[in-house]
This record gives C-alpha cells, structure tokens and sequence, in this order.
C-alpha cells in the first residue's frame, strides 16, 4: 500500500515524471489527462510548463528537440480527446449513473457538462485550459453526439492553443530567469492555483445561483 501511494505521490510530480520517465511517460500523461477519466488527476498544466523549463536548459528531452516535443505532445492531447468522445459516445450516459469512486468523481462530469452546454463547440477549446473540466469535456461531447468534424476541429485548435502557450512559457520563462529553475516547486503550487481557482469560483457560483450554497448555510446554523 506504502508502494501505491508513493507511486500516485510521484506521478503527479512532474519534475520525476520527466526525470524517471523522460519524452513516453510525458505523452502517456498528456494522453491520459486529456481524454481518460481515470486521469482527471493528473498534472497537465504544471507539467506541460515545467516540459518548457527543462527544455530551456536542456534544449532536448530523450533527444528530441524543442519543436519535435511540441508536435509529438499535442499529437497526444488530440488523440486522448478522441478517445474522450469515443468512450463518450460508446457508454458515456452510463457514466451519469455511475457511483463515485477514487478515479471517478460524478461532480467533475456534470461540471464538464454545464461547461459543455454553455459555451457550445468552443468548450473544447476553452476545456484545455481547466483542470478536470478537459479530461470531462471531450467525453461530454460524446454522450450529446457532437459533430465529428465540429469536434474535430475544436479538438486541434485548442490541444495545439494549449500544448504550445504551456510549453513555450516554460520555455521563453526559463530562458529569460535562469534561476526560475531552483523555484521549481513554488511555480507548480502557483500554476495549480491558478488553474484550479476559475473552476472553484465557477463551482461556488452553480451553486449560489441554484440556492444549494444558501442551504448549506443555513442548515449548519
């Protein structure tokens, strides 16, 4: 069990994932986090920047470059939102009646979908750029059988949107202030902060508007 948790502990550090599993487990990762449920929890933002950094110093990771990076990464993120909407479209509405479990969470579907219902085609794009809601998004576009070649479209615009301003940030970043580098650990905290805070403030503001906040209150005095 000490085994489990330390596994989940690293693989959610992205500094070891690109120390101990180089250029394949950081398109495992991008993969997964982008279209399998089961990788909602999975640092995309913090790792695609850190992706950046170390390429700033290093200029290869497994001996690919720079632009070979950022090609082979958003191939990744569009081809695990593919997998989203097919497993969306295969069995997501089941999903819906699926119990919470420690790789399932129903709050971050049914957010996915509001996301989705709101903003149309363009919540894919707008999806990459939040946690959990991107790993929902593509599978929610599946269950409401979105056009393929709408999602298509959507799905590239906003992996490439996403991948190329994550990794080039890290990347100008790094170069820029070298010693951003011995800082490492107080930018992942900075960069899930921010990416986690719009969901928290669109989560509050649901439930505001629903009345469920002002019960809560009240029920507790």
């Amino acid at each position: 069990m000490n085994e489990f948790f330390e596994f989940i502990r690293n693989i959610i550090n992205p500094e070891w994932i690109l120390t101990h599993g180089g250029l394949w487990l950081l398109l495992l990762i991008v993969f997964a986090e982008t279209g399998l449920f089961v990788g909602f929890f999975l640092p995309g933002d913090s790792l695609l920047f850190v992706t950046g950094m170390v390429l700033s110093r290093t200029h290869e990771i497994s001996g690919l470059g720079v632009m070979p990076i950022l090609i082979l990464v958003s191939a990744c993120g569009v081809a695990g939102n593919y997998a989203g909407y097919w497993f969306g479209k295969k069995s997501g509405p089941l999903l819906f009646n699926k119990k919470d479990t420690f790789f399932f969470k129903q709050r971050y579907l049914h957010a996915a979908k509001k996301f989705y219902d709101k903003h149309g085609g363009m919540a894919i794009v707008f999806a990459r750029f939040l946690p959990f809601i991107r790993t929902f998004a593509p599978i929610v576009a599946g269950i409401v059988t979105m056009d393929y070649r709408k999602f298509a479209f959507y799905n590239l615009v906003g992996c490439v949107a996403w991948v190329f301003s994550m990794i080039l940030s890290g990347y100008f970043l790094g170069r820029a202030f070298p010693t951003l580098a011995q800082h490492l650990d107080l930018i992942v905290i900075g960069i899930i902060l921010v990416s986690i805070v719009p969901v928290i403030i669109t989560y509050f503001k649901n439930r505001v508007k629903s009345g469920e906040l002002e019960k809560d209150l009240s029920g507790k005095n």
